[in-house]
């Protein structure tokens, strides 16, 4: 509805001395709400038996005070938060698996571009599914590998070293083992976090701190990290049979990831904060004012400001009480959905020359509603600026974007979208200049979906 990229989920994982898992994973998954707004579940171990729950919904939809009550208390637990373009119920995570040898509850973050290749080896060993997604291969793959080899570790080395494609993962064992796996490429974030009762492992570092852990590290690209009894016992790293030299989404810092969260060494409000600036050197303007479309334009907004010396208004009131499932009765009521979230402030713009700062347009839709209601609201001028380069290609690796026709880069000049936005100038950052205000990053980019692998 409001034009913007979703990202696939969050995962969530806790090892803890006290019976306080279930409790601890939803609070992290409402730090994660973010990366997925669909469905939402968490897996416990009770004693040698894997227990859980998931449902469409948000997470305090899923799970109300009686759902929680009666999952048993628990020192482990694993927590998924979804957002999908497609797919059915069936989909949901965790995906919980029982062979002979064990009990596996698995969630991940990311895709694999070879799941119908592995689902159908797997079917050919007797292997039933019910999804239609990849997850439902990952967990499936793992627990056949751990039937054969007798051990879980082993297992799961050897099946993610079969997978192509972004994966974040955080397997429960009733071996009373946390076990969490980044892709050897680290295209999604995830991070360890520690206190006196124990460990979490997340999506985000915004998560463990918000559930009153202290942030440790990020897992490592082709990392494999055991935790039990809250402690890490043991770490390992596996070589993918196919070999791509990516890096992490630079997406994450754009507009995924929360702006409290720090990724791979860098803050993400820092990263939005030095785009701002950049683009404040690549397209400069005589304007009044800088303002930013919420959420995720206001670190850039505020590092135009600053290094520009325009000053920094609120653009924007923002609704925060739409939900994910509000809506429209009519088509009229629909065309005036984006005021309906985000009203101007004409105090703030009446009678200025604005700069607005957005992260993206992806398909268009929503920059000209915007655009238009500024101006209705008096501002007499609107110059955008977007911190990220155009977006022409298609993400392999987790976005929704299933064709590149629906991307307005590929169908229009920047002049051409300027026009079709009706802003008065528009401009980009450029890739070099994303990368450079990232640079404090420890990994190398993804940014096919800006190069195309270029």
């Amino acid at each position: 509805m409001f034009d913007k990229l979703h990202e696939e989920c969050a995962v969530f994982g806790v090892s803890v001395k006290t019976d306080e898992a279930a409790g601890i994973t939803y609070n992290g998954l409402m730090a994660l709400q973010h990366r997925g707004q669909e469905a939402a579940g968490i897996a416990v171990l009770s004693e040698n038996s894997i227990l859980f729950h998931k449902n469409a919904g948000l997470v305090s939809e899923v799970f109300t005070g009686k759902v929680l009550q009666k999952l048993p208390k628990s020192r482990l637990a694993v927590g998924h938060t979804r957002y999908s373009s497609g797919g059915t119920a069936k989909n949901i995570q965790p995906f919980v698996n029982e062979f002979l040898t064990g009990r596996t509850a698995t969630v991940n973050n990311g895709k694999i571009i070879n799941a119908d290749e592995i689902r159908k080896q797997l079917q050919a060993c007797g292997l039933q599914f019910e999804a239609d997604g990849h997850s439902e291969v990952i967990s499936s793959l793992i627990a056949y590998n751990a039937m054969k080899s007798g051990n879980i570790l082993e297992g799961t080395i050897n099946a993610v070293s079969q997978l192509d494609g972004a994966f974040s993962l955080v397997i429960l064992s009733n071996e009373n083992k946390i076990i969490a796996v980044r892709d050897s490429n680290g295209f999604r974030p995830l991070c360890i976090g520690k206190n006196d009762s124990g460990m979490v492992v997340a999506s985000e570092s915004c998560a463990v701190e918000s559930c009153g852990f202290t942030f440790m590290r990020d897992v490592a690209p082709g990392e494999i990290v055991v935790i039990e009894n809250g402690e890490i016992t043991h770490t390992t790293t596996f070589e993918p049979k196919i070999k791509k030299k990516f890096g992490l989404c630079i997406f994450e810092y754009v507009y995924f990831a929360r702006p409290d969260s720090v990724i791979d060494n860098l803050s993400v409000y820092e990263a939005r904060f030095n785009m701002g600036k950049v683009l404040a050197n690549e397209f400069p303007i005589d304007a009044d004012v800088v303002c930013g479309v919420p959420d995720s334009g206001l670190e850039a907004a505020a590092g135009y400001a600053d290094e520009s010396g325009l000053p920094l208004v609120t653009g924007f009131v923002k609704n925060r009480y739409i939900g994910r499932s509000f809506i429209f009765p009519t088509q009229s009521q629909r065309e005036n959905a984006v005021r309906i979230k985000l009203n101007p402030l004409g105090a703030s713009v009446r009678g200025k020359r604005v700069v607005l700062v957005d992260d993206s347009i992806v398909r268009g839709t929503t920059s000209a509603k915007i655009i238009t209601a500024l101006k209705c609201a008096g501002a007499t001028e609107v110059h955008m600026r977007i911190s990220s380069p155009p977006f022409k290609h298609v993400c392999n690796h987790g976005t929704d974007i299933d064709s590149a026709e629906n991307l307005i880069a590929n169908r229009m000049s920047i002049e051409e979208i300027r026009q079709h936005i009706g802003a008065d100038s528009l401009g980009y950052i450029s890739l070099d200049g994303l990368v450079d205000a990232c640079r404090k990053s420890n990994l190398p980019f993804c940014d096919v979906c800006f190069s195309g692998g270029k």
